[in-house]
């Protein structure tokens, strides 16, 4: 699910864009082409990579345009990055919802920004001159390390630099790569000064194998997404990065500069204004929980709920 939308995303080979979902209709033309003086509602396609939070996020930018007056089209689940940032780049698609730090990585290997400003900085100048970017939500679909509220109330912890105070080995749960990468355990301890860390490889990126864990308290700490729903369905604590290990992953649109108007980009800006954590983590809750419910309906909710649609 989700979790192909790290690094992933931009190496997994992925089939050519053909027979994908495709809905859109027309609405009002409150919102004309650029300078085309028709009064023609610009046409914009959105587009998606293959996991439920993403296309929930190209139907919230995209109901939200619909809403302004734009003539909006879908083609969601188009695949990994390499695929759906190649329809963006040809004209295929006019409009993606991204995640700051991996599309950064994957349009330049050597970027080391981890802040939101400085990730924001670099994206600009990484970008394609044809595209643009928006502003940065608050809402991000990040690497988080949580633990236990008891484990949590018991050793007085809110940050990562916190756990330098407990005493004794604190086991630390993630995927095997987790050992070696430069903000896995090397990063805790550089950057931390973490240096009572032991390593638990456990390969389900989060998932309920880690959460379980987590929850036995065979591990202390767990990396886990920031928007999987086990984080509040199990009343886990979040612990803040104040020194930016992690790269920010704010969710953030970009779209072609031949389609997005400063009009319609102001209007994918309210929305990244409103948009949250919280948010990604209720979308993920309820597409992926017992009610199974369809990308499209949750943003139309949260859509009408956000005083963008009645």
């Amino acid at each position: 699910m989700k979790k192909f939308h790290r690094a992933a995303l931009g190496a997994i080979a992925t089939a050519a864009v053909v027979g994908l979902t495709l809905a859109g209709c027309a609405s009002s033309n409150s919102l004309s082409g650029g300078g085309s003086g028709g009064g023609k509602a610009e046409s914009i396609t959105v587009g998606s990579a293959n996991f439920p939070e993403n296309v929930a996020l190209a139907y919230v930018y995209g109901g939200a345009l619909k809403a302004a007056g734009a003539d909006v089209s879908y083609k969601v689940n188009i695949g990994a990055r390499s695929a759906y940032f190649a329809a963006l780049t040809k004209g295929e698609i006019d409009l993606v919802p991204e995640y700051a730090g991996s599309i950064l990585s994957y349009l330049d290997k050597s970027a080391n920004a981890k802040s939101g400003d400085a990730v924001k900085s670099a994206l600009d100048s990484a970008l394609p001159s044809t595209l643009v970017a928006g502003t940065f939500s608050e809402a991000a679909d990040s690497d988080s390390l949580n633990v236990t509220a008891d484990y949590a109330k018991a050793n007085n912890l809110t940050s990562i630099a916190d756990l330098a105070n407990v005493s004794g080995s604190v086991i630390v749960a993630a995927n095997p790569e987790f050992e070696t990468r430069p903000d896995g355990i090397p990063g805790l301890k550089s950057v931390y000064g973490l240096t009572n860390l032991t390593f638990q490889a456990i390969n389900d990126s989060g998932g309920p194998a880690t959460a379980k864990a987590l929850q036995d308290g065979t591990v202390q700490v767990a990396d886990i997404y920031s928007t999987t729903p086990s984080i509040t369905e199990d009343k886990f604590v979040t612990l803040t990065d104040p020194k930016n290990l992690f790269a920010s992953q704010q969710v953030v649109p970009i779209g072609t500069k031949k389609k997005l108007t400063a009009k319609l980009l102001d209007v994918l800006n309210k929305v990244s204004a409103k948009l949250t954590t919280k948010d990604l983590l209720a979308f993920n809750g309820r597409i992926g929980g017992s009610e199974k419910a369809d990308p499209q309906t949750v943003a139309n909710d949260w859509l009408k709920a956000n005083g963008f649609t009645k």
